[in-house]
């Protein structure tokens, strides 16, 4: 058996059937699944995998195909993605008010960028920087874990390039 396979082969045939598991909080469970199971529905049509979702949180991912299950994965995560303070966010803004606009940075979750965070210099009114449906590059400044509200900077965010920037567009839409 040596002299036909001296040593194990570096990668997975690209063949060969895959089972990847990862753990997520058991109340974002509801969002893999979706109303009715159309979110689940979708991942599976989009990508040709096979999802099992326990009762704990874990989510077994099974397909033939490594690049497909990686896809499937990608979407899960950013369903079930929580937003960091420091981390930097592509986002839609959803909402203006006097006081700010409201940007979606995750599926479901939005912040707040108050009208200070959204230049260097003094904003008059808030549709002098954007309007709905805007992509924005913003900066989690601030995670309210009691009321779950978010605070975000544009300010922060203006002339950066940060090395990770998470986006909107990059998880499964429904």
């Amino acid at each position: 058996m040596a002299e036909a396979l001296p040593a194990p082969r570096e990668e997975l045939n690209k063949y060969a059937p895959r089972i990847f598991t990862i753990k997520v909080k058991p109340d974002k469970i509801r969002d893999i699944i979706g109303p009715g199971g159309k979110t689940i529905r979708g991942i599976t049509s989009q990508t040709g995998v096979a999802i099992d979702v326990e009762d704990d949180g874990t989510v077994h991912i099974a397909s033939p195909d490594g690049l497909m299950a990686q896809k499937a994965i990608d979407i899960i995560k950013g369903l079930t993605a929580e937003p960091e303070v420091g981390e930097f966010y592509l986002g839609v803004v959803r909402r203006l008010a006097d006081f700010g606009c409201f940007v979606e940075i995750l599926p479901g979750t939005d912040g707040l960028v108050h009208i200070s965070e959204l230049d260097e210099k003094r904003v008059r009114v808030v549709e002098d920087i954007c309007k709905e449906g805007d992509e924005m590059l913003v900066k989690v400044i601030g995670i309210d874990r009691a009321s779950g509200k978010v605070r975000l900077s544009r300010r922060e965010a203006l002339g950066k390039t940060p090395d990770v920037v998470h986006n909107l567009k990059a998880g499964f839409s429904t």
